[in-house]
């Protein structure tokens, strides 16, 4: 019977990432994925030119029961060693923003960096692991493509985002049956469907602020000709975000705005007035009268000032797993080592990546969240 020093679940960038630090360890091991080729969402990611880091990550950008967890392992392998890391194998990247970097050539790049590391190391594709089991100190991974023996294992089979791309949640599943607790799972970083805005809105953008959950976000909105996309959406739904309140006109008092264009543009109609601050389509949707705006109330200015600065949305759902980028919640880390990433529940039991219950912010952070536990996990199996 062979058996490996570790198996790996998952030939995402968290179980390349684990598998490379375990070849420079001279270390036996297997990958086992469920699809036909590796990092099939690093492919994907930052609009398929994958940000792959940010300079700003730290336990502020990530999310769950406890984000704190974070600091360990980003501390042992940092997003400038990501970044070098991409140096050394000579990929061009951009800096789009200041610390946020993506590749210039496309996410192939990375995948291809990734594989070059872990050279001839062993892949099991088209692969479903339907249970595991620990005996002796040995661990069996049964699959529909025969078992396999181990005597650590890591778990990197990220969550259930993107499903087109075949996923599972397996990982929650091993983690449930050697006595973790898992944190319910849910969409996050994607779009949100609401029937508050009209269809003809589709395809305009604006610098917006978002409330929610007592939580401020501000960026750019795009709407959908379902509900409402962009960053600041995307970001909007790691606070859960059924109900929110939308600023589109984060700098402007409208009310006051609106007022004192009555005293001096009396004769205009507010949408064309509003035409100032909000793009056409907008302000029309928002006060479609057709009277003057000195023929208005104040308490009727204030109505409309209150659409703008705070527009309420209180049906928004986020549009599934098939378009999320992130998959929120996951095995619960209090029974992780954030030193090691290895269970406290099972001796030679590893976590990596979006299988834990940790989110990072939009913007490179989930990236750099798998290497930087694959990196630890890697070294300790």
């Amino acid at each position: 019977m062979k058996t490996y020093d570790v198996i790996i679940l998952g030939a995402g960038a968290a179980g390349l990432k684990a598998a490379a630090v375990l070849k420079s360890r001279k270390k036996s091991v297997l990958i086992v994925d469920m699809g036909d080729a590796p990092a099939r969402k690093v492919a994907i990611s930052g609009g398929g030119n994958c940000n792959f880091t940010n300079l700003h990550a730290d336990y502020s950008h990530y999310f769950g029961k406890n984000p704190q967890f974070v600091r360990s392992a980003l501390a042992q392998w940092t997003p400038v060693d990501t970044l070098n890391w991409v140096k050394s194998h000579k990929i061009e990247f951009v800096e789009k923003e200041p610390g946020r970097y993506f590749c210039k050539n496309g996410a192939n790049d990375i995948i291809d960096a990734l594989l070059a590391d872990i050279g001839n190391t062993e892949i099991k594709y088209n692969t479903n692991v339907c249970d595991i089991e620990k005996n002796d100190n040995i661990f069996t991974i049964k699959t529909d493509n025969g078992d396999f023996h181990a005597k650590s294992v890591i778990v990197a089979t990220g969550g259930v985002s993107y499903q087109h791309l075949g996923v599972s949640n397996i990982g929650h599943v091993i983690a449930k049956k050697f006595g973790h607790k898992i944190e319910p799972i849910r969409p996050a970083l994607c779009a949100i469907k609401t029937k508050a805005f009209s269809t003809e809105l589709a395809g305009l953008s604006l610098p917006v602020e978002i409330t929610v959950n007592k939580h401020k976000i501000s960026g750019d909105l795009l709407f959908t000709h379902f509900g409402i996309g962009g960053p600041v959406v995307y970001r909007a739904t790691l606070f859960n975000s059924k109900q929110m309140n939308i600023n589109f006109a984060p700098d402007t008092d409208i009310f006051e705005f609106l007022k004192s264009k009555k005293q001096t543009n009396g004769k205009k109609t507010v949408a064309n007035i509003l035409n100032e601050i909000l793009p056409n389509k907008l302000a029309h949707f928002i006060c479609n009268d057709k009277r003057n705006i000195a023929d208005l109330r104040d308490n009727e200015l204030k109505d409309i000032a209150n659409k703008i600065n705070h527009f309420e949305i209180m049906d928004g759902e986020t549009i599934g797993f098939q378009s999320a980028e992130i998959t929120f919640g996951g095995v619960l880390v209090d029974k992780i080592s954030s030193k090691t990433m290895e269970s406290q529940i099972c001796n030679g039991l590893y976590f990596a990546g979006e299988t834990m219950d940790i989110t990072g912010d939009l913007g490179g952070y989930n990236l750099q969240w798998a290497f930087s536990s694959g990196h630890v996990a890697g070294l300790n199996a």
